[in-house]
């Protein structure tokens, strides 16, 4: 996981929190509703994908340990 990744998802944050605020505002509920939920989604699977990573690392670091063992 680099710090690009967390820019990314950061920033697509930021993004999905303004237009939420924008159509709430506006009165379009459905459409905040609809663009929480793909964000939701689209969230999820970033952090799925960054939790596979890290048990990659962690499974390297124990076979490293045991073959030094």
């Amino acid at each position: 996981m680099e710090l690009n990744d967390l820019l990314r998802v950061a920033g697509i944050g930021l993004v999905i929190g303004f237009l939420h605020i924008f159509f709430e505002q506006t009165g379009r509920k459905e459409f905040s509703f609809f663009l929480f939920f793909i964000a939701y989604i689209y969230i999820t699977a970033e952090m799925l994908r960054f939790l596979k990573v890290f048990f990659s690392e962690i499974t390297e670091f124990f076979q490293w340990l045991s073959m030094s063992v």
